[in-house]
């Protein structure tokens, strides 16, 4: 049986990502934060190149571990997203500190990688559903997104707080209210929801690491000073927790009526 098959008997059993809700938001905007304190502890306190190697590794183990499991597993998936947190926060960083690339060049280029990506995985499959991610070439421009935004956001966070000067704590507040804006517009105005999901997820990464930034960065910097090591360790707990709570509870996981787990795939295609 095909995985189309399996996909249009089972409903969403087979579905390789979680469905969206307040859990899976909490979740994400936790691991932006934790990969930021992570990348800045491991690249400032350990050996910047041996740190992304490591970040590399870690990646890439992640990702062959994501795309061998069948279904959508809580831990595996979201062990994914904090390695492309952690990685994609080095990769935006060497950018700026290895390469000298001012961050307004580095936002502008991450946000024409996401366009493209978009624009690419809509051409080749009609479709940027996130709600029917059950094959190979889907689940790969997915994570492709996911990484480039992760990217886009770290860049754009920094250049709000350093290029123009709007400091750790102004920048979160400002990301945490683009954040909500594609939620109200889809609840209220009946925005598209495509489009509502990615400016939201852009968004959660800027918010997660201007927060993470403000908390750890010494008082000099506008921060709090905790420190790297101390923000990295709470937010792994809480991460943990969470993830926790809804592998046991299975409360992302939402079956699919009968009606939709018997359309035919092609139908589910079509969806935006």
């Amino acid at each position: 049986m095909s995985i189309a098959s399996q996909y249009k008997a089972g409903g969403s059993a087979l579905s390789k990502v979680p469905e969206i809700t307040l859990y899976f938001w909490i979740i994400k905007i936790l691991t932006t934060a934790m990969g930021e304190a992570t990348s800045d502890f491991l690249v400032f306190h350990v050996n910047p190149y041996a740190a992304v190697i490591m970040g590399a590794m870690g990646f890439t183990a992640a990702v062959v571990l994501q795309f061998r499991v069948k279904r959508y597993i809580a831990w595996v998936y979201w062990l994914l997203v904090v390695m492309v947190s952690i990685f994609g926060t080095m990769v935006a960083d060497v950018a700026h500190v290895v390469l000298g690339v001012p961050y307004y060049l580095s936002t502008s280029v991450f946000a024409a990688a996401v366009i493209v990506i978009l624009l690419l995985w809509y051409r080749v499959e009609r479709t940027l559903s996130i709600h029917s991610i059950y094959t190979v070439r889907r689940e790969t421009f997915y994570w492709s997104t996911v990484l480039a935004t992760f990217a886009l956001g770290t860049a754009a966070g920094d250049f709000t707080a350093a290029t123009l000067h709007l400091g750790y704590l102004v920048s979160g507040i400002v990301f945490a209210i683009l954040f909500v804006i594609p939620g109200i517009g889809y609840w209220l105005l009946g925005f598209n929801d495509i489009v509502a999901f990615w400016f939201a997820y852009i968004m959660t990464r800027p918010l997660g690491a201007s927060f993470a930034d403000w908390f750890d960065k010494p008082r000099s910097l506008s921060g709090l000073g905790y420190g790297t090591p101390i923000v990295s360790i709470v937010l792994t707990f809480f991460i943990v927790v969470f993830v926790t709570y809804v592998a046991i509870t299975r409360i992302d996981v939402e079956p699919r009526s009968t009606k939709t787990a018997a359309a035919a795939p092609e139908q589910l295609e079509g969806d935006m």
